[in-house]
Order: structure tokens, then C-alpha cells, then sequence
């Protein structure tokens, strides 16, 4: 069915997505900017599509929940928030990272955690690599790729932003250049070899697809926060 969408935030992010829901049949009917919001009359918005910052955030998403608008957001670096949102009445999904293949690594990373954890003497570390403008690090997808390996692994507690790096937590590396294609690397090493799970994004238009996937699948979900991810892959 085809959608109309609205999208808070207008930057390349917001392009690339307009760029594939067109592709993809739908209508964007609101583009919110700096304005914000309540700048705009929402009625007949079938879905949102957040990608702001992560100051605005979580704002941006009660205030779209509270018009019970379903929402989807991209938007890193807040969602220790998302239990203090409302949605009750009205489905939001989120996710760090809206790639279909950085998904499915999340998928694989765990497993790969399940396949380490008897073996101690591999030592895990995260690097994340973004262009300057990117405000949070380490990025969310790093984050998430951390978690998922604290779940797998009994032996880790923990995550810190390298140089600190205390005994049983992950260190995470976050280097920030132009241009640069985003990149994450999980790495198990020890003193004999290195296993490594890597996904590089070659453009935006991965995130964007993802985006707009989550916004036509969100249409069959009564309430409540989902991420994405349990959309995809179940």
C-alpha cells in the first residue's frame, strides 16, 4: 500500500529516504526541518521517519507518539530514553542502524560471541569508523554490536570508549575522518590468529531502505517499541 509519510529531519538523510520511498510508491507529505514539529499540520500521515540528532530526539518522538503517529526512528545516541515514551496506543521502531546487511552482521555477531566465549585467550575489541559530523561515539551500531556480544559472552560485563579499557568490558575505538565510509569491525584475537566480522557502507541508500521498509511493515503493528531487527529477522 502506498504510504504517506512524514519525514522530521531534512538533511541528506532525509533526501536519500524521500529518494527511495518515491522508488518504493509513497508520498511525503511533510518535511520537517529546524522549524520543528509543531510547525506542521500532520493529519493524514500514515507514518513518520526521524532522523535528527540526539538532543531532539526523543522530543520529536513523543511528540509524534502523542498525535499516534507511527513512528520509525534512525536516530542514535538516546534510546536508554525509550522506556519513559508512551507507546501504548502507538507503534514506534527503532534501531541503530537501519541497513539490511549491518542487521544481519547483529545476527552473526551474537552467534559469533556464542562460538568464543569457551575460548578466553581471544580478545574482543569494537572499531567504528564515521565521517566528523557524526556527534555520538561510539556510534549506536557499535553499541549494539557490543551488547550483543554481553549477552553471548558470561565473561564480559561491559563496554568502554577506548583508551579505558578495565578488565572484562569491550573496548571500543571510534575514529572520526572524511570522506569515509561508515564502518564497524568486531575482532576476536589471540596470540596465534585474528577472527573478524566486518560491514563497511558503501552509501546512505542502505539506511534509507531500511527505513522505509520499517514504515510499510509498521502499518500491521497494533503498539509498543520494536526494533527493527525483530522485524527483519524475527
Amino acid at each position: 500500500m502506498a504510504l504517506k509519510l512524514a519525514l522530521i529531519g531534512y538533511g541528506k538523510m532525509g533526501r536519500e529516504i524521500e529518494t527511495i520511498a518515491h522508488k518504493r510508491g509513497h508520498q511525503v507529505l511533510i518535511r520537517v526541518g529546524r522549524e520543528g514539529i509543531q510547525a506542521h499540520d500532520l493529519t493524514g500521515v500514515d507514518a513518520a521517519i526521524e532522523f535528527t540528532q540526539p538532543d531532539a530526539a526523543f522530543n520529536n518522538v513523543r511528540s509524534l507518539l502523542k498525535l499516534k503517529i507511527p513512528t520509525v526512528s534512525g536516530t542514535t545516541g538516546w534510546f536508554d530514553q525509550i522506556s519513559d515514551l508512551d507507546s501504548s496506543e502507538t507503534p514506534l521502531v527503532y534501531a541503530s542502524n537501519f541497513s539490511l546487511g549491518v542487521n544481519i552482521a547483529f545476527k552473526v555477531n551474537r552467534y559469533l560471541a556464542e562460538l568464543m566465549a569457551p575460548y578466553p585467550d581471544y580478545q574482543v575489541e569494537i572499531h567504528e569508523t564515521h565521517h566528523t559530523a557524526k556527534k555520538d561515539a561510539p556510534s549506536g551500531t557499535a553499541i549494539t554490536l557490543a551488547e550483543g556480544i554481553i549477552q553471548a559472552h558470561p565473561g564480559l560485563n561491559g563496554w568502554e570508549l577506548k583508551p579505558n579499557s578495565d578488565v572484562g568490558k569491550i573496548p571500543i575505538s571510534a575514529t572520526r575522518l572524511d570522506p569515509v565510509p561508515g564502518t564497524h569491525q568486531v575482532s576476536y584475537e589471540s596470540d596465534v590468529d585474528q577472527i573478524s566480522l566486518t560491514h563497511v557502507a558503501h552509501s546512505r541508500s542502505g539506511f534509507a531502505l531500511g527505513a522505509v521498509i520499517a514504515a510499510e511493515r509498521i502499518q500491521d503493528l497494533r503498539h509498543g517499541s520494536h526494533s527493527f531487527e525483530s522485524l527483519l529477522l524475527g
